[in-house]
């Protein structure tokens, strides 16, 4: 492995080690897992698939050029190295020779070249298109180097491809138009079958050039109740089990057969506002609301004290202390005074949230509605399926959405597609700014970490101020596995791909 990089962009990258994890990891013999979560994927275009569910899935399946450690370092993927030009204006990849596609076929610069390609085609609607606006074009000297020349110098491009929305996909099935349809990875796992809601069967993929996996596949069942995932656990029917309710999680321990991976994690509780509808599009009014919530109380009452408040940056190589954010202490004198200023008069208003992911969307939704209630702001409560609220929060289409979204290592990647004025999510959040999208392009562009560090805490507190969103919380990814599995290595990111590294007795 050989990976190249000027010291400075080093130290630019986003590397924290501050997340706390416990695991045990102690490879025994070759098993099949049978594994269980309560949500199932959405969808099988790693490209444009945004819901949890579905990234856990794809992360088995395909692969990225680079990919994120449990340290949220970069590390080798598809490509075995790279290496930025000194002005950061180029990035060249240098791809693993050993690297296949589950159908046999070796992956090519042109597999990549065709894959970015498809992401920046506004066609497709990829999730993390913004990420790549900087390319301006892709060269392929030869079958194993990729070359991106970048229109400004842009350090955060590199963590961005370090993500299953940037998968490598076949540059045949993208021809054929199969991606989606066909599940045709280079990563750990191929996937058998797939019956919707019901279960998956995986086998490891002998071609995978990552290494020998310790089991033989892994057959995964979807049980919506996760207290039936913890019977199931306790009973030894099940092997393995991803768990997103803090309260079951908290049960864990309690048994003498089963051992807990907690692990903090950088993606987001929030209450996303939109900005352009009434009578959200007033600033008193959205900064009253963010003074009337008891952070703090939500966590205790809706997560089981599991979570922490958190500001918009959630990566702790950025992040400020929230408690120095625009009224992030419940201030109701503040908020009462603001909503008489704003010239409104209470209002009502719905809010949107999703069964199950998170599980404690509901609870999370009832507990601001009793704060924003002393305001005189009424919530509507409206819980859809999985897939529902997906379309409706991709369409920007809500009043208010009670919303769990994924974080990144680095400010750039994780914001930049939705507060700024070419992102690709921005009518998700509804929120044009000229200061945020100046921020962030500075950002981008800026390659002395301090400088970077000073910008992103002006885009974070300027984000607070302006309110178009209210972040809540962070906090922690859950697995549960029975005393005979060992190895499982938890990741900040929330990804199972640690689930190569695991053992059944």
């Amino acid at each position: 492995m050989n990976r190249l990089l000027p010291r400075h962009l080093i130290a630019g990258l986003a590397i924290a080690t501050a997340l706390t994890s416990l695991t045990v990891a102690l490879p025994v013999q070759a098993a099949s897992l049978r594994m269980a979560w309560s949500q199932d994927a959405t969808g099988l275009d790693p490209h444009k698939q945004t819901a949890f569910s579905s990234l856990r899935l794809l992360e088995l399946i395909y692969e990225p050029l680079v990919r994120l450690d449990a340290d949220l370092n970069v590390v080798p993927a598809v490509a075995s190295s790279w290496e930025f030009a000194e002005d950061a204006k180029t990035l060249t990849f240098t791809l693993d020779t050993n690297a296949k596609f589950s159908n046999g076929a070796q992956v090519t610069s042109a597999d990549v070249k065709a894959s970015f390609e498809r992401l920046l085609d506004e066609a497709t609607s990829a999730a993390a298109r913004s990420n790549f606006l900087s390319i301006e074009s892709i060269d392929t000297p030869d079958d194993a180097t990729v070359v991106f020349n970048l229109s400004t110098a842009d350090v955060p491009i590199l963590v961005a491809m370090a993500t299953i929305n940037a998968a490598v996909v076949p540059a045949s099935e993208i021809e054929a138009g199969t991606i989606g349809t066909e599940a045709i990875g280079s990563g750990p796992f191929k996937l058998d079958s797939w019956e919707p809601n019901s279960r998956e069967v995986l086998s490891a993929n002998a071609d995978w050039a990552g290494g020998d996996l310790a089991i033989d596949g892994i057959t995964i069942s979807v049980l919506p109740d996760e207290m039936a995932i913890l019977a199931s656990l306790r009973a030894g029917q099940t092997d393995f089990a991803l768990l997103n309710d803090p309260l079951v999680a908290t049960l864990v321990p309690d048994e003498p057969n089963l051992e807990l991976n907690r692990v903090g994690v950088l993606a987001y509780n929030v209450l996303q506002l939109n900005p352009a509808r009434p009578p959200m599009d007033n600033l008193k009014v959205r900064q009253a609301m963010s003074c009337a919530i008891d952070r703090q109380a939500i966590i205790d009452a809706a997560l089981a004290g599991e979570g922490k408040v958190t500001g918009p940056l959630t990566m702790p190589a950025f992040a400020q202390d929230p408690a120095g954010l625009f009224c992030y202490e419940q201030d109701l004198d503040m908020a009462r005074q603001l909503m008489e200023e704003s010239g409104v008069d209470g209002f009502s208003a719905k809010v949107i949230a999703a069964t199950g992911e998170p599980p404690v969307a509901a609870s999370e939704a009832q507990v601001l509605q009793a704060q924003l209630a002393e305001i005189g702001v009424n919530l509507e409560i409206e819980m859809m399926e999985l897939n529902v609220y997906v379309d409706a929060w991709l369409k920007g289409d809500f009043d208010m959405a009670v919303a769990q979204n994924g974080g990144r290592p680095d400010p750039y990647p994780m914001y930049n597609r939705y507060f700024t004025k070419e992102g690709n999510l921005a009518h998700v959040s509804n929120f044009v700014d000229d200061t945020l999208d100046s921020l962030m392009k500075q950002g981008q562009a800026e390659t002395d970490p301090a400088k970077r560090a000073e910008i992103f805490h002006q885009f974070e507190s300027h984000l607070a101020e302006q309110a178009p969103w209210l972040w809540l919380s962070t906090g922690y990814s859950y697995t549960a596995q029975l005393n005979t599995v060992s190895g499982f290595e938890p990741s900040p990111t929330g990804t199972l791909f640690g689930l190569t590294k695991v053992s059944v007795e």
